[in-house]
């Protein structure tokens, strides 16, 4: 029997399972992360985060989702990497950098409260029609190191994010990577409520920090109101959290785009394979 030493961290509501696993083959991990990741029978979380050395960057973080299924980006995710390091390298630099399959995230440790930069989104298209459940909706579309489908409502905690969540996120439109499905509804110019339906967890969870991006660019995007070239967007999650979402926008072109919010160390255990 082999032992698992981990970490379990939450941020807004998203919880993941930190592990330094070095020299690992895939299969193995994929089959770890739907093992460790249950929520009856193992740890339990919405994703396994497994750390190894990297020659770009501190170092590097590679996302598995409780299905098995690998990941390339995880902002609520690599915010909790971030103070994880943070705390085993126990220096005075609040910076550190991430390596992801989307590229180098950087980020700025301040206690619990953590900032990282995503890099730049791109495949924004906006008003897509497709045809869900006999009805035709119209969605927006963007890759935030990730696919996120935004779908703008009224009434947010009346959607059923399962049901219609599921059959956006497995729609042809999206073959075949498949995408996340945001549900938001604007409260405010610079505040916005968010539910999410995972790919990877295909569940809803109480957060996701790329989903609370996608939510905040599209937002701006779409607005009617002129703002800013440097603006600051709140997202409620269902957790009841707020992310903060900063970005630069010129041309309807984003940049410098930072994710704020709190994470924690929950505990540390032994998970035996």
């Amino acid at each position: 029997m082999n032992k698992i030493n981990f970490t379990k961290m939450v941020s807004c509501g998203n919880d993941f399972i930190v592990s330094e696993l070095a020299n690992r083959r895939v299969g193995e991990l994929k089959i770890l992360a739907q093992k460790i990741c249950d929520r009856k029978y193992g740890v339990g979380a919405d994703g396994l985060l497994v750390l190894e050395k990297s020659k770009i960057a501190n170092v590097k973080m590679r996302i598995f989702n409780p299905d098995g299924s690998e990941a390339e980006m995880c902002g609520n995710g690599a915010r909790c990497v971030a103070l994880f390091k943070k705390s085993q390298l126990r220096t005075h630099d609040s910076g550190l950098t991430i390596e992801t399959k989307a590229g180098i995230v950087e980020s700025c440790v301040n206690g619990n409260n953590l900032k990282i930069k995503l890099t730049d989104p791109k495949g924004l298209k906006l008003d897509i029609p497709i045809k869900v459940n006999k009805r035709t909706l119209h969605v927006d579309f963007i890759n935030i190191g990730v696919p996120h489908t935004v779908i703008f409502v009224e009434g947010l905690d009346k959607i059923d994010v399962l049901v219609l969540g599921y059959s956006v996120r497995y729609h042809k439109r999206f073959a075949p990577a498949g995408t996340n499905v945001d549900f938001v509804e604007v409260l405010s110019n610079n505040s916005v409520k968010i539910r999410t339906y995972e790919r990877g967890v295909e569940d809803e969870t109480l957060a996701c920090g790329t989903g609370a991006v996608a939510a905040a660019l599209i937002t701006s995007r779409k607005s009617v109101i002129p703002s800013p070239n440097s603006q600051k967007i709140n997202v409620l999650t269902k957790s009841g959290e707020t992310l903060k979402v900063y970005f630069d926008k010129l041309d309807n072109r984003f940049s410098n785009i930072w994710l704020e919010g709190e994470a924690n160390i929950v505990y540390k255990g032994e998970y035996y394979v």
